[in-house]
């Protein structure tokens, strides 16, 4: 007979935990037969010995068969979806989605909010105007019959054992576990009924993931669970050393989403776009290789595929589809000012912690879950790293409504800045691809 405490202390001393013993345990927290406590001194047992693939598998499948998992399995296409682990100015599901959906793929998205630095898909989508992100899964099959793809919120019914957990987590500082980071992706992700998942884990001083190494770790046991799990997946390793694209804040970020789709987004910003929808063509067996994945999806950008998808999405999600024509329509802010260069010489360095705190306080992100959103402020990136700057020039454009947050919003970007005199080595975007 299993027995909570021979199951604390076996992990406790560092050994490997059964199915049937994590069953127990998810089941019994659930049940309110484990106490909250037991269930916090093991994943403090967790945080500090580990889990092996089995076991991080096994906790995936019990967090993910908590709840509904949804059947798409009437719909003839492969169903697909990207994670992003998060960033500053990280609006790629905006693109992404459209375009794969275009190809004739099933890309049924259950996204997130903005928390501390890093913002949330739900909150750009939700200052366009009438946009729902609080569909029923019910309605969330409807809208993925209709058009192929939708952007939602999280349900009750999806992974409810992930919420709980979660919550002890975060207030027992084992939030950074590996495989309980791991476990609480997989398992929302493929309670989307998905075939394919494709990870963008981010990497550096705007990532949870600072290192390469912790990047390359945490994108090593994603991919290894889905793959253990008969999914397609792969996971891409990229840059957070700066914002990404020249939008950080709700509505901007949105703006920059049409531009892109639209054929007219900046270098990064489109450039990974096309990577990850390249990764998600092929994954999704439409293309044979990455290089025809690419071609591919320049030709939907370029000939309005992509935009009409997610013009159609916004619409059937109760948004105004005119945002794409008309970006009045979307929240403005009422002033703006500019962080200007103090010296000339090359941006050698960005602090995007920085970026993604000073866009926070704005009003732009979260500092706690009930915070309210400003979906009018945020940044325009005017300068990037190696871009050569005169003193004067403007690095950065702050849009904001509450004046009493200016004098502070200037003097963290003032900082998040370094200017040398010697261009620094080409940032690659891409570091690596696991599959």
């Amino acid at each position: 007979m299993l027995n909570t405490l021979e199951i604390i202390k076996k992990k406790r001393d560092g050994e490997e935990l059964s199915a049937e013993e994590i069953s127990y345990f998810i089941k019994g927290f659930l049940g309110e037969e484990i106490a909250d406590y037991q269930m916090a001194a093991l994943l403090m047992a967790i945080y500090c010995k580990g889990f092996s693939d089995q076991e991080t598998q096994a906790l995936t499948e019990e967090m993910l068969f908590s709840g509904e998992v949804i059947d798409f399995s009437y719909l003839p296409q492969m169903k697909i979806d990207k994670h992003s682990t998060g960033g500053v100015g990280d609006k790629t599901s905006l693109v992404i989605a459209p375009i794969v959906a275009a190809a004739g793929l099933i890309v049924p998205m259950i996204s997130g909010r903005a928390l501390g630095h890093t913002g949330g898909t739900l909150d750009k989508l939700e200052s366009i105007p009438g946009y729902r992100t609080n569909l029923s899964l019910t309605e969330f099959r409807k809208v993925v019959e209709t058009v192929g793809t939708a952007i939602i919120g999280q349900t009750k019914e999806i992974a409810p054992a992930d919420k709980q957990i979660y919550s002890l987590r975060d207030v027992t500082a084992t939030v950074d576990s590996i495989p309980l980071i791991t476990a609480s992706i997989m398992s929302k992700k493929l309670a989307e009924g998905l075939d394919c998942l494709l990870l963008d884990v981010k990497c550096g001083n705007g990532a949870f993931m600072r290192t390469l190494d912790d990047a390359r770790n945490l994108a090593q046991a994603m991919v290894n669970v889905g793959n253990r799990m008969k999914k397609r997946t792969a996971a891409f390793i990229t840059s957070m050393d700066q914002p990404l694209g020249w939008a950080v804040g709700n509505s901007l970020e949105v703006m920059e989403a049409i531009e892109t789709l639209k054929d007219l987004g900046g270098t990064d910003f489109r450039g990974l776009c096309i990577e990850l929808s390249a990764m998600m063509l092929y994954l999704g067996k439409v293309v044979k290789d990455m290089e025809e994945g690419q071609i591919l999806v320049r030709k939907l950008i370029s000939s309005g595929s992509a935009l009409e998808k997610f013009r159609q999405m916004v619409e059937v999600q109760g948004g105004d589809p005119k945002v794409v024509d008309d970006f009045s329509l979307l929240p403005q802010a009422r002033l703006k000012t500019e962080v200007l260069a103090p010296s000339n010489g090359y941006i050698t360095a960005i602090d995007t912690l920085g970026v993604g705190h000073a866009a926070m306080h704005l009003g732009a992100g979260r500092r706690r879950i009930d915070s309210e959103i400003d979906y009018s402020v945020g940044l325009q990136i005017n300068a990037k790293l190696g871009d050569y700057v005169e003193k004067g020039q403007s690095l950065c454009t702050i849009f904001y409504n509450d004046e009493n947050f200016l004098s502070m919003t200037q003097k963290r970007l003032e900082a998040t800045y370094q200017i040398g005199d010697e261009k620094p080595p080409l940032s690659v975007l891409v570091k690596e691809v696991i599959n």
